[in-house]
């Protein structure tokens, strides 16, 4: 029987991301393809490195694209620095640490984890006290994890690197874009994100960004494969594990050398550009306060609900809330009416919090005024259908009011910058 062509149902995809790309994304996705040293398609690549630069808000020169998923990205950065026996140390608060962890084990390290209860974070002291106990080589932490909706401060983690001579490395998959994030002011040495959460992409591309300490650590073990090796062109007996996500010969493909390695991913290399130049043009600082409006919005609208909001909320990211799902309603049922009767998806949680918490998010393209009201006001339907105690509007009701506080906030700010403005002009006329 002749298959049918792909006609995907339409789906407003409100849980922890995937969500649903930017338009101006899928039609850059649809460009022909080039050849992978035509001169257009290397001054892509350029152009992407020096986006994604202000993305990450770097100087780094080795900021590029690893080809896959985000985890793809991961695990490129870590088989790339981890040696079999290095120390590395991983704070876990949620079920990304724990993968951080399994590749890292699987890259050859000597792993060492600290715990923190789901629903909280680390702070400063905690790590450094697990550094000068465990002194690794390298520090991998998760920025944002959505399992747990947390975000772990990293603002103070570099220079406790630096003091201890610690490369320090982060995955911001989940956070990049919708919440606070400074690669280089923070000290970070080797950042991975991927496409599908805030950056309003799809999964498919892992921008990453490697500091000057990075780069000499990885190239120390730079080793290019038979069939394009030169005279002079050292071999080393203990190369990096992986071909393919090997950076010291991905730095040379992206770099000046243009070394051939693998070819290019060249539809994901267009949307990853265009996900970047869409941020930079809207300003990074414009697109995270978007994520926190819209995001305080999703958060007051399921208090309206009644539901109760789960973990630290003072460490939650922006782009995801999750909320305990309450007693006598079946979470799997309410997800799967929501899918079917209005073509909205929310997620569940992993391990501990599997089938006790929703998840929902507010983020990328779909962080946006329309799309939090429609979830709420869908999500009270199902929830009255289950036999939950919710008060009609109480969703709807409590995100307009935020929306109501935030744009009275908005105009006295304004008009307090209008009156110190009018003041320094009539200073000057005096």
């Amino acid at each position: 029987m002749a298959s049918l062509p792909i006609n995907p149902p339409s789906r407003l995809l409100m849980g922890p991301g995937p969500i649903n790309a930017d338009p101006r994304v899928l039609r850059a996705l649809s460009a022909q393809l080039l050849g992978q040293y035509d001169p257009a398609m290397t001054a892509y690549m350029t152009e992407t490195m020096a986006l994604y630069r202000e993305v990450f808000r770097t100087a780094n020169e080795q900021t590029l694209l690893i080809d896959g998923t985000s985890r793809a990205g991961i695990e490129a950065a870590l088989i790339s620095m981890i040696e079999p026996g290095d120390r590395v140390l991983v704070p876990v608060f949620g079920r990304f640490g724990h993968l951080l962890r399994e590749i890292a084990e699987r890259s050859g390290a000597e792993v060492h984890v600290i715990e923190a209860e789901w629903g909280t974070v680390f702070t400063p002291e905690q790590i450094e006290r697990a550094i000068r106990e465990t002194q690794p080589k390298i520090l991998a932490v998760v920025h944002g994890d959505t399992s747990t909706t947390m975000a772990q401060p990293l603002d103070e983690l570099g220079a406790i690197c630096r003091e201890h001579g610690v490369i320090f490395y982060t995955d911001v998959t989940a956070s990049l874009a919708g919440n606070a994030f400074e690669a280089d002011a923070w000290g970070l040495d080797a950042v991975t994100a991927g496409l599908q959460k805030c950056l309003a992409g799809p999964s498919g591309s892992a921008p990453a960004t490697f500091s000057p300490r990075a780069v000499e650590l990885i190239d120390s073990r730079k080793s290019i494969e038979a069939g394009i090796r030169t005279d002079g062109d050292e071999v080393l007996r203990a190369p990096i594990r992986s071909n393919y996500f090997d950076l010291a010969m991905i730095f040379d493909y992206w770099g000046e050398k243009r070394l051939n390695h693998h070819t290019e991913a060249t539809s994901m290399l267009y949307a990853a550009r265009e996900c970047a130049r869409l941020l930079v043009e809207e300003g990074i600082d414009v697109a995270v306060e978007r994520h926190r409006m819209h995001g305080g919005a999703m958060l007051e609208g399921l208090r309206g609900l009644g539901l109760e909001v789960f973990g630290d909320v003072s460490h939650k990211m922006n782009n995801v809330t999750a909320v305990y799902i309450p007693q006598g309603v079946s979470g799997d049922a309410v997800r799967g009416e929501l899918l079917d009767d209005y073509g909205i998806e929310i997620g569940t949680s992993f391990g501990p919090l599997h089938g006790k918490v929703w998840r929902i998010g507010t983020m990328g393209y779909n962080a946006r005024r329309d799309t939090v009201l429609t979830t709420l006001a869908a999500l009270e339907q199902v929830l009255r259908r289950a036999g939950a105690g919710v008060s009609a509007g109480g969703g709807v009701g409590a995100a307009l009011d935020f929306y109501s506080d935030e744009r009275a906030a908005d105009e006295r700010a304004a008009d307090e910058a209008r009156a110190v403005e009018l003041a320094a002009l009539e200073t000057v006329d005096l």
